[in-house]
């Protein structure tokens, strides 16, 4: 079972796979246009001074989101071993 954290809550540094969009209307489809897609590789690669925007890598792009829009994209956890809960995660 995944244990699923909103994508706000991502350390910098540490990636992790989009399991869930929760978003909808026209915030859902610019989302979907920037590649914040079910299944995508997402890496969380700087904060604003304040913690508002964040920047996150996804299909060799850095996009910054407000922290209340990354809240409604759910990624997966790590386990206690380093590694991802599921199978389906490639690095």
């Amino acid at each position: 079972m995944d244990h699923l954290i909103p994508l706000s809550k991502l350390p910098v540094g540490s990636s992790s796979k989009i399991k869930e969009l929760c978003s909808t209307g026209s915030m859902r489809r610019r989302l979907l246009d920037l590649g914040f897609a079910q299944g995508t590789a997402v890496s969380c690669v700087q904060t604003a001074p304040s913690g508002d925007p964040i920047a996150y890598s996804v299909k060799g792009a850095v996009i910054a989101l407000r922290k209340e829009d990354a809240e409604d994209i759910l990624v997966r956890t790590e386990d206690s071993t380093g590694g991802f809960k599921g199978s389906d995660f490639i690095s």
